[in-house]
């Protein structure tokens, strides 16, 4: 006869048994589907390093908008290709701005659709910085002016939540502040708190066209060696208003996920990456992973570290995996 008397695996014999005493649970509502507007009709668009992502056109993204959102997807965020690029980032606040145009459509397409808008200037600069360029160098204070700009801007046109993602001190503050100026004080910020000068951003870079020109963003962006730090990030932002925080990427900073949650009672993002996308995708097409399975698995420890809130480029398939 056995002595053992704890025994694991009896918990772990069948589907129902495993299910009933499972500790993280991803539901439809965690996810967030980003879209990439760009200019034209009917634009539909892939993207070589994402396979199964596309630049839309407005009239596009508000169908794919719809769809996700039919299919349960709760929220998308918004980023955007504008026609021209100029020094300033104009594309970025002006009313007829390729988001600004993306939310409105998208807002007629799917009315209770939450549409967050990516807030940086990255994507409009002629030099794909984040912010005012001077003598080679990202000024702080003068990049503030134009994210204001750009978060009221994103309001005006319907914006449910704006997310300041350029990595510039006082941020979250300046865009609050002008966003409850000009009476948005019901819009969200979702701050990009800890947000590292990552390699994962690759494919995005061809995505939204806003690979910098010269030099690169860690100047502004955070050393992947800091952890300490990341609570300094986080702590600011909240100081300044916050109403989420956001750590990106997100596997590779499973433990930075996992400490702010155990500091902060804010809502926590976690922004699963285009390149964390695209090396499963690539292995999947390989054959050398279940693609679906690994999907999960990888949003599921998104989860377990204690994101509230994942943006993911999968949102849709997950969704289907879990109400399939």
């Amino acid at each position: 006869m056995s002595d053992l008397l704890h025994r694991p695996r009896r918990l772990r014999r069948t589907d129902n048994l495993r299910a009933l005493v499972r500790e993280t649970r991803l539901a439809p509502e965690d996810f967030i589907l980003p879209l990439f507007a760009c200019p034209g009709e009917r634009v539909r668009r892939e993207i070589t390093s994402m396979p199964g992502v596309h630049n839309l056109s407005v009239d596009e993204i508000a169908k794919e908008a719809a769809g996700a959102y039919d299919l349960g997807v709760k929220g998308v965020i918004l980023f955007g290709l504008p026609e021209a690029k100029d020094e300033v980032a104009s594309g970025a606040y002006h009313k007829n701005g390729i988001v600004q145009q993306a939310v409105r459509a998208i807002r007629k397409s799917a009315s209770d659709l939450v549409i967050m808008t990516d807030t940086c200037l990255c994507e409009y600069t002629s030099h794909g910085h984040c912010g005012v360029v001077r003598d080679g160098g990202v000024i702080n204070d003068d990049t503030l002016e134009l994210l204001a700009r750009t978060a009221v801007s994103q309001a005006e046109s319907g914006a449910d939540v704006v997310g300041p993602s350029a990595m510039m001190d006082g941020q979250v503050g300046v865009i609050r502040e002008a966003l409850d100026d000009a009476g948005f004080d019901q819009v969200a910020i979702m701050a990009y708190a800890v947000k590292y000068a990552s390699a994962f951003y690759g494919p995005f870079r061809e995505a939204a066209d806003s690979a910098p020109a010269f030099g690169d963003r860690r100047a502004y962006q955070m050393d992947a060696a800091n952890a300490r730090e990341a609570l300094r990030e986080a702590e600011l932002d909240e100081a300044e208003g916050a109403d989420f925080l956001m750590v990106k990427p997100a596997t590779v900073y499973l433990d930075i996920l996992k400490t702010l949650r155990e500091q902060f009672e804010l809502p926590l993002a976690a922004y699963h990456v285009s390149g964390e996308y695209a090396m499963i995708k690539a292995a999947a097409q390989n054959g050398w992973i279940d693609e679906q399975r690994v999907m999960m698995e990888t949003l599921t420890s998104i989860k377990r570290a204690g994101a509230d809130i994942i943006l993911t480029y999968y949102a849709r398939e997950a969704v289907r995996t879990l109400t399939g």
